[in-house]
């Protein structure tokens, strides 16, 4: 027995290097095939709703399928199984995620209403994590220290990396708790975020520590970028890899973080998939034979013979929602297309072709499609051509 979500896709990709067109699409495929009952992390073995992964799916649900009622399906739930003082599957960050989740849905789809149905939950959440910073102005988090797999044995870059969440979580918050009008909750937040930013932890040299502190505006974003330029896509990963792009977008490293997709997400394609896994190394890569065929002598078997922790072996998931970060990545800064205020009331387009001759696409919004078209002429000069639904403010 099979389930699946016939959803049109109405946003869309397009340009003119047939790689990144693909790697839009099989990020789109990976995260449908992930919208069930709830939206999972994976259609294999655990098929649970984790809050972290969460954020890059609900990317790229915004970006490629607009609303979609599996979204705050799973954003209940998650709540309504964590009586507070607990933690979103047991994992601080994770409720974290859940406020900055909060954060990016309620920007794009500008449902009032429905915000304020979490502010019973998200309000003394916000003061939970409050009380969870020390005199020294560090984190205190309980609960499991965890940012992702391959950064978990870290517990340096896991500091940072928490820090900065504090900061990424609470200035959401702040956010939300002022349009909710609760202006006393609002800025206690910042106070709070003000006083994170008076301690800053070391990165550790880990490129997840690095991406989260340059977002948090904790780390000069050029200083960060070297960190995750080193190497190339070497020890990215397929969850926080989304955040390392979007690091490399705040150094204005586009073209890097482009390079970086087709080195690294383009590399699983290579070697048959269809969908994003739950991990990858590229280290993987060297003697490895391809999934969608039988291992050949003297081939490593790249599905069977790496993995560890919860996915050892063949128990590593090849479809993870959370690896479709480049999706929502190439529409918000190769497109150039990111929501300013709720509901897209106010959308700025500023694109980013890099290397690339030219880039069109569409983006789904309350209100209808924005469709763009970026072509760059012979003396580099972008031309634009843009239609919006009346009611949507266009920034350039």
């Amino acid at each position: 027995m099979s389930k699946y979500r016939d959803l049109a896709y109405k946003g869309s990709f397009n340009s003119s290097d047939t790689l990144l067109n693909k790697i839009w699409k099989t990020g789109a495929y990976t995260v449908q095939l992930n919208m069930q009952d709830y939206l999972w992390d994976g259609i294999k073995r655990d098929r649970l709703v984790w809050v972290g992964d969460l954020n890059p799916e609900i990317a790229t649900i915004n970006t490629v399928f607009g609303y979609n009622e599996v979204v705050p399906k799973s954003l209940d739930f998650a709540k309504a199984t964590t009586p507070l003082p607990e933690w979103m599957n047991g994992i601080s960050a994770y409720s974290m995620w859940w406020i900055i989740n909060q954060r990016d849905w309620f920007y794009h789809n500008g449902n009032l209403k429905y915000l304020k149905e979490q502010q019973a939950y998200l309000t003394p959440l916000l003061n939970q994590l409050i009380q969870k910073i020390d005199s020294d102005n560090k984190e205190k988090l309980d609960g499991q220290r965890f940012l992702d797999w391959p950064s978990s044995e870290d517990p340096k870059a896991i500091h940072a990396g928490l820090q900065a969440m504090m900061v990424l979580a609470l200035q959401a918050g702040s956010d939300l708790s002022t349009k909710l009008g609760d202006i006393v909750t609002a800025k206690k937040c910042m106070e709070a975020v003000n006083r994170l930013k008076k301690y800053i932890p070391p990165h550790n040299n880990s490129k997840q520590a690095a991406a989260l502190l340059s977002l948090a505006k904790l780390m000069d974003a050029k200083q960060a970028n070297e960190v995750l330029s080193d190497g190339g896509a070497k020890n990215f990963s397929t969850f926080f890899g989304y955040y390392m792009l979007q690091a490399k977008a705040k150094a204005s490293d586009y073209q890097g973080a482009i390079n970086i997709i087709r080195e690294y997400w383009g590399a699983m394609l290579n070697f048959g998939a269809t969908t994003f896994w739950e991990d990858f190394n590229m280290d993987w890569t060297k003697n490895a034979a391809r999934i969608d065929e039988l291992v050949p002598d003297g081939k490593i078997d790249i599905h069977g013979a790496y993995g560890a922790y919860c996915y050892i072996g063949f128990r590593h998931s090849l479809c993870h929602g959370w690896a479709s970060g480049p999706t929502p990545w190439l529409t918000e800064h190769v497109l150039g297309i990111s929501v300013i205020e709720p509901g897209c009331k106010v959308v700025r387009i500023k694109p980013h072709l890099g290397d690339l001759k030219f880039a069109e696409g569409t983006f789904p919004t309350p209100m209808g499609l924005i469709k763009v078209k970026h072509q760059k002429m012979a003396d580099g000069t972008v031309k634009s051509t843009i239609s919006a639904p009346k009611a949507i403010k266009i920034l350039r």
